[in-house]
């Protein structure tokens, strides 16, 4: 009878170990209560299980959506780059997200395992809502993350303020972590986020200039190579040239239903933006301008260009001219207030340029053309041109937009009537170049290069002399390119 008491008790004991066993937030290190068994090598071996099955089911975190500023509260998620059962480390990433001013690529901040996606592609997001959850290491994600050396435990939040000498530095706690784990200070790194929050790329940095290790050169400080000759760049032109695929017409595919689908993205954008601009009282310019001087000048410049690795367009000059215009006529570089009682002159021209994607339109902007070369203007295009095509453009390239011009000509049409932008006050439009007969000063028929520009402007502050002294003055930089020269600083 003793036997079977005995084996009764371990049965019960079994039973109860695998219930505490499939909690993963059971952590049983230390007995409380003396078990009274009659199986001491169970009771022993109890003890040594739920502490192995804690440390091997981790601990659940749900990783919520942060906010990511511009007071955006939904985004639609795109791309998912992990699926569950994955692993993914700090700083990995999990998901391209959409909202309705840029892309967003979200990083994770912690080491573990994907248990769960809460949403599909293309379902709507919630900013402070779950986004996914990862089983993590309980023993290592629950301890607080925190310097040892002169700061306090930080908690798991998005951003995290922290009091070091008197001030406070801004890091998340991955950037943390990797501070540690490199015995690094965080009070002597420079941060250069946003409000000095420190990145991780300051961290490497602060870790190459201790360590003198060598890293990749950026964009800007890349040692320009020299031009090659003539005919090495014209046979690296044709070789560019025959490798561009022919477009390919995408097959109509006709189902006979009606399709109905939300709003997303760039297109729900454009339709806050464009109700906003109804607002507005539109009034419209229009004019010619000779281009057959500047298409001289940007064949003479086109090859120098290339051999720098910038593609140079006429955009380039469009923007230049119409800031130099905005030095003259600064009201067309303002925005009105709500209630129409103060104007602001925005110091800084970021003039938009706008873009047709397979998104939707999108107009990002050049910031400080005022303080830009013409070969920097077009550096920028070719960047923000690059990141268009792909997505990818971020909140910084779609904000804070002053002017805009947009390039209607690329595709087709001669005018238009461009619908302001708000908080801006002026847009234009520029139509395509065309081979027409003109007049020169002798009186003789000459071809001429010929584009059209359209201007609309908020007629609640901007008069019609006033954009026509305006885009007299743009017409007569890019008719005389180096009348630039006498501005440009």
């Amino acid at each position: 009878m003793a036997a079977v008491r005995a084996l009764r008790s371990c049965n019960r004991s079994l039973v109860c170990l695998r219930q505490l066993g499939s909690c993963s937030r059971v952590r049983l290190l230390k007995a409380s209560v003396p078990h009274k068994t009659h199986c001491g090598l169970l009771q022993q071996t109890h003890h040594r299980l739920l502490r192995t099955t804690s440390v091997l089911n981790g601990q659940i975190v749900q990783f919520k959506l942060s906010d990511i500023g511009e007071g955006i509260t939904e985004v639609t998620v795109k791309d998912w780059y992990v699926k569950e059962g994955d692993t993914v480390s700090q700083f990995d990433s999990i998901c391209e997200v959409q909202s309705d001013k840029a892309s967003v690529t979200i990083t994770s901040r912690y080491d573990g395992v994907v248990r769960k996606l809460h949403y599909n592609v293309d379902d709507t997001a919630l900013v402070g809502k779950p986004l996914v959850d990862i089983e993590t290491d309980a023993l290592k994600d629950v301890a607080p993350e925190e310097d040892v050396v002169e700061t306090p435990a930080v908690s798991h939040e998005e951003h995290t303020h922290q009091e070091i000498k008197g001030h406070k530095t801004l890091a998340t706690p991955a950037v943390r972590r990797l501070a540690m784990e490199n015995n690094i200070k965080l009070s002597e790194v420079v941060g250069s986020g946003k409000d000095g929050r420190i990145l991780k790329e300051d961290i490497l940095g602060f870790l190459a200039k201790q360590t003198g290790a060598i890293l990749p050169p950026s964009p800007q400080m890349e040692i320009t190579p020299p031009p090659p000759n003539l005919e090495t760049l014209r046979q690296l032109q044709r070789d560019k040239a025959a490798s561009i695929p022919v477009p390919l017409v995408k097959p109509i595919v006709f189902t006979g239903k009606d399709v109905t689908e939300p709003l997303k993205g760039f297109h729900k954008a454009m339709v806050k933006t464009m109700s906003a601009a109804l607002k507005i009282p539109h009034f419209g310019y229009c004019d010619e301008v000779d281009m057959t001087n500047l298409v001289q000048l940007r064949k003479d410049l086109k090859s120098m260009s290339e051999a720098r690795g910038v593609r140079l367009s006429f955009m380039p000059f469009f923007v230049k001219a119409a800031s130099l215009g905005l030095m003259q006529f600064p009201i067309l570089n303002s925005s009105l207030d709500e209630n129409c009682q103060n104007i602001t002159y925005k110091a800084a021209h970021n003039i938009g340029i706008a873009m047709d994607t397979t998104q939707g339109l999108i107009v990002p902007n050049v910031k400080n053309v005022q303080a830009r070369s013409i070969f920097e203007i077009a550096a920028e295009i070719n960047r923000l041109q690059s990141l268009g095509t792909t997505g990818q453009l971020g909140a910084g390239d779609l904000t804070g937009g002053t002017f805009t011009l947009s390039n209607i000509g690329s595709i087709g049409g001669t005018y238009a009537k461009p619908v302001i932008l708000p908080p801006e006050v002026a847009i234009g439009a520029i139509g395509k170049m065309q081979v027409l007969p003109r007049f020169d000063s002798n009186g003789q028929v000459v071809k001429a290069q010929i584009i059209n520009i359209s201007w609309s402007a908020d007629h609640r502050i901007i008069d019609g002399a006033t954009m026509s002294r305006f885009s007299n003055l743009w017409k007569s930089y890019l008719e005389n390119p180096s009348l630039m020269l006498l501005e440009l600083k």
